[in-house]
């Protein structure tokens, strides 16, 4: 006899109320700002007492470094980028025009969700020095993701020759970056298509035969 496992309500429950009060905070602290955003504004916008929040996340430091964590990952699973569908199957990809064609739209993706949080990001630890010290300042994780995908394009055929492994990481760094996208979506106007193609088009050239 097979046992059906019933989902765990509470669990839902608790989950959903963790998404409504990241989802709020978002919301505000990209409209408002981090500084004139408190715990009881996303408390209100979120449906929930304020002690909720701070029991779930502690303080507002946390609450930020939940939301940038979620935002970049696009949910709240434990599964680290490198892990994650859209990484694997590009680096697992035969050729680097292959995995360019996969990597880029799955990198874009990230910065999508990433872009409208970054001046948000900057002025918080622009206005509190405690907000940079949430994350680790000895490496920087958007490079090692890179580099990682580096490492696997050297190995591809049609791949550049002479194509070192830390060129290929300061291409994909610099131009699949945050303030790259930024500057051509939100400043510039370009739709999110546009860039992705441009971007694949501009690495292919750079990182392909």
């Amino acid at each position: 006899m097979t046992v059906v496992k019933r989902p765990n309500k509470r669990a839902e429950k608790a989950q959903e109320t963790r998404r409504r009060i990241i989802q709020a905070a978002t919301d505000l602290f990209v409209t408002d700002g981090y500084g004139a955003t408190n715990l009881q504004d996303v408390a209100d916008r979120a449906g929930v007492a304020v002690q909720t929040i701070y029991f779930v996340f502690g303080n507002k430091r946390a609450l930020l470094k939940e939301l940038v964590d979620v935002t970049i990952a696009g949910d709240t699973e434990p599964v680290a980028t490198m892990d994650r569908p859209w990484f694997t199957d590009a680096v697992a990809m035969r050729t680097a025009p292959d995995m360019l064609a996969e990597y880029v739209p799955g990198s874009t993706a990230v910065l999508a969700r990433v872009a409208p949080i970054m001046r948000v990001l900057e002025a918080a630890a622009a206005n509190d020095p405690e907000v940079s010290a949430l994350w680790p300042q000895d490496e920087d994780l958007r490079y090692v993701v890179q580099r990682a995908a580096a490492e696997a394009l050297v190995t591809k055929a049609g791949r550049r020759r002479g194509l070192t492994v830390d060129e290929a990481a300061d291409l994909l760094y610099g131009i699949l970056s945050p303030e790259l996208y930024l500057l051509f979506v939100r400043d510039r106007g370009w739709s999110h298509d546009h860039w992705v193609k441009w971007a694949n088009q501009t690495l292919r050239t750079q990182l392909c035969a």
